[in-house]
């Protein structure tokens, strides 16, 4: 469903005008923090980019670094190897980490999107029309990809013979251009990071590619969340709490002002188009980040009963030697008051 900007705001408002939202405490002094994205300056960034420019990191006592990201796998490797502080990243591959090396395993504090976004895009031309079919097919994508990373537990949940398939790895920025030319038969990715970015190739998305959605197979999973050390969390919560309320201010800016939350991410890279960005923003919004949980759980929180299936779902499907509690990957202790995170579906 397309929704203009008018029936998206309306239809996915905060619960209560932006101002009313509980701020912390004025910290004195700053502690500088270390974030990496999932991607590119893009306008699913914009949140972050809001909460630094209207002082929310600021009043939080926060002098917030952000880096671009190659990958939101990649962010929590990141995260866990004392490159960053902070990582907008793929729960999933924190699921993975700790169910083989938990010691080294941060933590998801604020869980932003909580709809499967992975996909294997291919070009409707083809006959690959389901997952089966992706056998015998050579498929390509960034080794640091999401969906990459998740697709031996794809394959098993959907009963794809991997062995017959070849995977080639490339840069990010080409896996539009290598399915557009048929250097590849399939690109891993996430469905709105592929949609929007093919457009800007010159692809129609909605006419040139088809997805094979992991979604639609019963791989239910939650994706992108704050990742931090386990180490912030236990020895420094009140600063974790104010970054985490200045990020959710963020976001009830941007629904509030879509065309300026792109303005915020056009200051970071003046490169962009803005039109684009903005409707790839929609549709996070809308396809990633809209689950119907929504109404009970609030932005950040998680479903306790889905999040441990999600859990056993990795866990299973990837082989891995031991399954994490929910506790061990994500925690709720950080969050605002639910009414500051409702935001409520048509």
């Amino acid at each position: 469903m397309k929704l203009t900007r008018r029936q998206f705001t309306t239809g996915l408002a905060v619960a209560g005008a932006a101002t009313t939202l509980s701020a912390p405490a004025i910290a004195q002094g700053k502690t500088k923090l270390k974030m990496i994205l999932n991607w590119r300056y893009q306008g699913p960034q914009s949140w972050f980019f809001l909460a630094q420019d209207k002082g929310y990191f600021d009043q939080a006592g926060i002098e917030m670094v952000m880096d671009q990201g190659n990958g939101s796998g990649a962010a929590v490797g990141q995260v866990a190897g004392g490159a960053y502080d902070v990582g907008f990243g793929d729960v999933n591959a924190l699921i993975r980490l700790a169910g083989t090396k938990p010691e080294e395993a941060p933590i998801c504090v604020y869980q932003m999107y909580n709809k499967p976004p992975f996909t294997v895009g291919v070009l409707s031309s083809s006959d690959i029309k389901t997952a089966k079919d992706l056998e015998g097919r050579k498929l390509g994508g960034s080794a640091n990809d999401g969906a990459l990373k998740l697709f031996p537990a794809f394959a098993q949940v959907a009963g794809i013979d991997t062995d017959t398939i070849e995977i080639l790895n490339f840069k990010s920025n080409l896996r539009e251009q290598m399915l557009k030319t048929e250097q590849v038969e399939g690109v891993f990715g996430y469905v709105n990071t592929i949609r929007f970015s093919a457009k800007l190739s010159g692809m129609n998305p909605d006419e040139d590619i088809r997805f094979i959605s992991y979604g639609d197979y019963g791989m239910d999973l939650y994706s992108n969340g704050m990742i931090i050390p386990k180490a912030m969390a236990n020895d420094e919560p009140e600063l974790v709490k104010g970054m985490i309320w200045a990020i959710n201010q963020g976001v009830a800016d941007t629904l509030k002002d879509l065309d300026g939350a792109i303005d915020s991410v056009y200051e970071r890279e003046p490169l962009i188009n803005k039109e684009i960005e903005k409707e790839r923003l929609i549709a996070t919004l809308q396809d990633e980040m809209n689950h119907p949980e929504l109404a009970t759980t609030g932005l950040g929180n998680v479903d306790p009963a889905r999040f441990k299936a999600a859990i056993d779902i990795v866990v299973n499907a990837n082989g891995l030697p031991r399954t994490p509690d929910a506790s061990e990957i994500f925690s709720d202790a950080f969050l605002p008051a639910e009414s500051e995170r409702i935001y409520k579906l048509l």
